[in-house]
């Protein structure tokens, strides 16, 4: 089976193309199971996610598409939330969706995979910057309220990787993974992205193998050429580190499936 769970929509303003453009190729590319993980709406960075007034159109607009290809696709709905609980709204936790993603694309106010913003990483220590995201990370999941962890490195996007070890920082954030009972995607974005690899690594995607802590797949498409991007790469890789199933869910109930 092939599951596809993070994927966006024109409503976050940084995505092209219609939702039904998305169904479409995503049966044309043979996956089985595909989720719109839309970003969540909150009062900040409001210009790269939909607004509270979009969520019913967004929920209608899953729900014909469900109908409509019943016979070739399951579609699963999702957000994609950051990891910012300033900014939360406890209506966002109320929504009935398939899953919740976490995500940590923030370190304080500084969008560290904006382009935009990317002239920050030469006035910060790197490894500050690193202990500071797998601590967010780590806090994400004590909350308890996501079922994904989104692109688990996203921190080394344009190539900023630590110069000392933090593998007691990753095995701790990993720990509260585990406990939480959370699984991490394996996340083709990497690839089209200047660090020109999945998110997480492969040595992470091994200690996740080690401590039992599932997978799922996502494409992160935001155009839906992206959609399937590099699958049987990542599928060939998961296998070779020991993995034969993947998570998806229904209403946050999480099966375990063949890919």
């Amino acid at each position: 089976m092939r599951v596809d769970l993070h994927n966006h929509t024109y409503l976050c303003k940084h995505a092209v193309g219609s939702m039904e453009e998305y169904i479409q190729k995503a049966i044309e590319q043979k996956i089985d199971v595909f989720g719109f993980s839309c970003h969540n709406p909150m009062k900040f960075d409001k210009q790269f996610r939909m607004d509270f007034a979009e969520l019913p159109f967004y929920f209608q607009e899953i729900e014909k598409l469900k109908a409509k290809y019943a016979s070739q696709i399951t579609i699963k709905t999702a957000l994609e939330i950051d990891f910012l609980p300033p900014y939360w709204e406890d209506r966002i936790f109320e929504l009935p969706l398939d899953y919740r993603i976490g995500a940590v694309h923030f370190l304080g106010d500084w969008g560290f995979d904006n382009p935009e913003f990317i002239r920050e990483y030469a006035k910060r220590d790197i490894n500050v910057c690193w202990e500071q995201y797998f601590d967010a990370i780590t806090q994400m999941a004590k909350t308890g309220k996501f079922d994904i962890v989104a692109h688990l490195d996203l921190l080394k996007i344009f190539n900023h990787r630590p110069t000392k070890d933090l593998r007691k920082k990753l095995e701790e954030t990993l720990r509260a993974i585990k406990k939480a009972n959370m699984a991490v995607e394996i996340n083709a974005a990497g690839l089209r992205k200047e660090v020109k690899e999945q998110y997480p690594s492969k040595e992470i995607l091994e200690m996740c193998y080690g401590m039992e802590i599932p997978i799922t797949f996502g494409s992160d498409a935001h155009a839906k050429e992206q959609i399937g991007f590099e699958r049987e790469y990542l599928e060939t890789l998961a296998k070779e580190i020991g993995y034969d199933k993947c998570a998806t869910y229904t209403l946050r109930d999480r099966e375990m499936v063949r890919f």
